[in-house]
């Protein structure tokens, strides 16, 4: 007997912040939650910056214009902090 397992579907819904963490939603429901001091841009940045985020990459990506900084789906599932 098999199990048949939901497919996964890394783009992304929605991005989310608090004083800590970001977290990306998933479209398969799922949500990667990081520290924010992963990412020294984002953490520096002012809240209306946060917010201007856009859906890159075939929606596997996010980019913040004011920022210039662009992180994607496989990074965030993979843990990984932004270059030193």
């Amino acid at each position: 007997m098999g199990i048949l397992a939901a497919s996964a579907d890394e783009r992304v819904r929605d991005v989310r912040f608090d004083d800590n963490t970001l977290s990306v939603d998933l479209m398969d429901g799922r949500t990667i939650t990081v520290p924010l001091a992963w990412y020294p841009k984002l953490l520096d940045a002012s809240a209306a910056d946060r917010a201007n985020w856009e859906v890159a990459g075939g929606g596997y990506g996010l980019h913040w214009p004011a920022l210039d900084e662009d992180l994607s789906t496989e990074g965030l599932l993979r843990g990984a902090p932004a270059p030193a």
